[in-house]
């Protein structure tokens, strides 16, 4: 069994969910709020070292035609962050309709949420691997 962590990257916030490789259930896990980059990645360390994954998965934003633009360049920076930091193997999976699926209220922060949306969609396009 394979645990994978799931981030959903934003330069205020970064959305976390986990789930296994067995139940291929995502399921949305916190939302890190830390104000500078080692902050961040403190709390990211704490995470990986409770939950041990196998395989972190980063949501990629792209312009609806496929094409990338700034934020694409920082999620790819921000995987092999996490790949050289904490040896973890990571995937990069399109996120480019995973925001449709959420509904932002005013005030509510659904960075978790959109996690688990990404590593489900990690699930179902690796569903015979």
């Amino acid at each position: 069994m394979s645990t994978i962590l799931a981030f959903d990257f934003g330069l205020k916030r970064i959305g976390v969910a986990v789930g296994n490789s067995i139940l291929r259930h995502a399921q949305p896990l916190t939302i890190i709020t830390a104000a500078t980059n080692e902050a961040k990645f403190a709390a990211i360390a704490d995470l990986v070292a409770q939950w041990e994954p196998d395989i972190a998965v980063v949501g990629l934003p792209l312009h609806p035609d496929g094409a990338e633009h700034e934020m694409t360049v920082r999620c790819r920076r921000f995987a092999n962050q996490l790949h050289g930091r904490f040896g973890l193997t990571t995937a990069l999976v399109d996120e480019r309709y995973s925001s449709a699926v959420l509904s932002q209220q005013r005030g509510q922060f659904i960075d978790d949420a959109a996690a688990a949306i990404i590593l489900q969609q990690y699930f179902d396009d690796h569903e015979h691997a």
